[in-house]
């Protein structure tokens, strides 16, 4: 599998792109002010984006989706539940004292019975609300094979967790997320958090001091 990361100021937030080796398609996930060296990576791969895949609409998150769905034309999926977020990324931004333009339209709201394949991989959709209503889990792997790679959004850092102070968040669903989808993975699943460095689930149950405490 091919697996570039960038992330930029202000937010520093993870946007990347996942792709197959041999067929060449690929998934951009949450494309921020990074986008354009996401779309760079596309370039230089050689690669064909089949979904625009976002874990959640908090405008960090959202801020590349217009210019990657101009570049690519590929579809663009969210959760349902975090569409009002979605419609007001402009005015996320604005409580930072930052610009940004009206997102296009949602062109697939995920279903979590289904699977979205890219070449020989596939995406299967977990729900996580917590952080936001509308977070989701991404979990990639071989076609036929449960995935190992989970991009889990702002649910889980290395060490932390999500923050549960903003509109639509809720510290008690969070855990629930945390500790009832993600931690039934098992301890070798590399997670890609939104923010930092890569951890897993096994480093995370073990160690991540606000879920070894709150047990």
């Amino acid at each position: 599998m091919l697996l570039e990361t960038r992330a930029v100021a202000p937010f520093y937030k993870n946007g990347f792109v996942v792709g197959c080796e041999r067929t060449r398609h690929a998934v951009l996930i949450d494309p921020g002010d990074e986008v354009g060296m996401l779309l760079e990576i596309v370039a230089r791969q050689q690669l064909t984006v089949k979904y625009i895949l976002l874990t959640h609409a908090h405008v960090d998150h959202v801020t590349g989706v217009g210019r990657a769905k101009n570049a690519l034309n590929a579809p663009v999926c969210l959760h349902r539940d975090d569409t009002f977020l979605y419609e007001i990324a402009p005015q996320q931004a604005a409580m930072f004292g930052l610009h940004a333009d009206p997102p296009p339209p949602i062109d697939h709201f995920y279903d979590v019975t289904q699977t979205l394949s890219f070449g020989d991989y596939e995406v299967n959709v977990h729900h996580t609300p917590g952080h936001c209503p509308g977070g989701v889990c991404l979990q990639i792997g071989p076609a036929g094979i449960p995935g190992l790679d989970l991009f889990v959004g702002d649910t889980l850092f290395a060490g932390s967790i999500g923050r549960t102070d903003l509109p639509g968040a809720d510290y008690d669903t969070l855990m629930r997320s945390i500790k009832n989808v993600l931690f039934t993975f098992a301890d070798d699943a590399v997670v890609y958090p939104g923010h930092g460095p890569k951890t897993t689930i096994g480093q995370e149950r073990r160690t991540n001091p606000f879920l070894v405490h709150g047990r």
